[in-house]
């Protein structure tokens, strides 16, 4: 059996196919189960506010702790464009940013700045 925390990296086509509440069950689904979820495209902040509201009903005192969530978007990262993912793929496009979400008692986030979001990622 492989140890270790599992990374889900979800694609930006694959979050435009889907209704907020789509996106928001899959992020938490993959949450609870103790894995970190990558989002080339962060959510909406409407969409955030839904994500943070439906996880404070989720908390339970000997379960699911909540989450810890960072984002940020094309412009915090100056004028490289286009994100980490697009610099990656080869992408340019305003108001892509990337958000990196995970369980609130396995993720911290260490420092976040223009183009560097760290996090300490423990094991389940």
């Amino acid at each position: 059996m492989i140890q270790g925390v599992q990374i889900d990296l979800i694609s930006a086509d694959r979050l435009d196919n889907m209704t907020t509440m789509e996106k928001i069950r899959l992020i938490l689904d993959d949450v609870m189960e103790g894995n970190i979820v990558v989002l080339e495209k962060g959510l909406t902040p409407d969409e955030q506010s839904r994500l943070i509201e439906i996880t404070m009903l989720e908390i339970t005192p000997d379960g699911f702790s909540g989450i810890e969530m960072e984002t940020y978007s094309a412009k915090d990262a100056g004028s490289s464009g286009g994100g980490l993912f697009g610099r990656l793929l080869g992408k340019k496009g305003p108001g892509t940013r990337m958000t990196v979400i995970g369980p609130a008692n396995q993720m911290k986030t260490i420092k976040k700045d223009k183009d560097l979001i760290s996090a300490w990622v423990s094991s389940r």
